[in-house]
C-alpha cells in the first residue's frame, strides 16, 4: 500500500511534521480559540494516515502497533474520567474544576486543558485503531 512516487514522497516529507505540529497547536491552544482534542486529534491521525499511505503499513506498524493503538485510547480515556474523578476528591464535583487550584479560574484552565487532553489521546488511539483494522482486512482480501 506504499507509494514509490517521489513527487508524493516529497510533498508528504514537507506536509506531515506540518500537520502533526498544526494538530499540536491545536491541542494546546484549543481552550482559547477554535479547536480541541477532539479536532487535534483527528488532524494528527490525518497525519498518521498520510504517513501509512505513502510509507506502507508495515513502518507505521512499528512505532504504532495495534497493542499501542489501544493502550493510548485507554490512556485518554482513564485521564478524562480521572480528571473528573478529581472534582470529586477535592471536595467539588464531578468534572469541577474550580478545586484545581486556590484560584478558581486557573483550576478551570487546568481541568479543561487536562479534559481535552484526554479526548485528542483517546481520539488519535480510536482512529489509528480504526484506520488499521480497515487496512488490516483489505490486506486480508487482496
Amino acid at each position: 500500500m506504499s507509494t514509490k512516487n517521489p513527487v508524493l514522497r516529497s510533498a508528504a516529507h514537507l506536509l506531515i511534521p506540518a500537520i502533526l505540529l498544526y494538530a499540536l497547536y491545536v491541542q494546546f491552544h484549543g481552550e482559547y480559540g477554535a479547536g480541541g482534542g477532539f479536532q487535534a486529534g483527528v488532524i494528527f491521525t490525518a497525519g498518521l494516515v498520510l504517513y501509512t499511505l505513502i510509507y506502507g503499513v508495515d513502518r507505521v506498524a512499528a512505532f504504532m502497533p495495534l497493542r499501542l493503538a489501544e493502550v493510548v485510547a485507554a490512556a485518554g480515556l482513564l485521564l478524562y474520567i480521572t480528571t473528573g474523578i478529581a472534582g470529586l476528591l477535592f471536595g467539588g464535583h464531578f468534572l469541577d474544576y474550580s478545586v484545581f487550584s486556590e484560584h478558581p479560574q486557573q483550576g478551570e484552565k487546568i481541568g479543561i486543558f487536562l479534559i481535552e487532553l484526554g479526548v485528542g489521546v483517546t481520539i488519535v488511539g480510536i482512529v489509528m485503531l480504526i484506520f488499521s483494522l480497515i487496512v488490516a482486512e483489505i490486506d486480508h482480501h487482496q
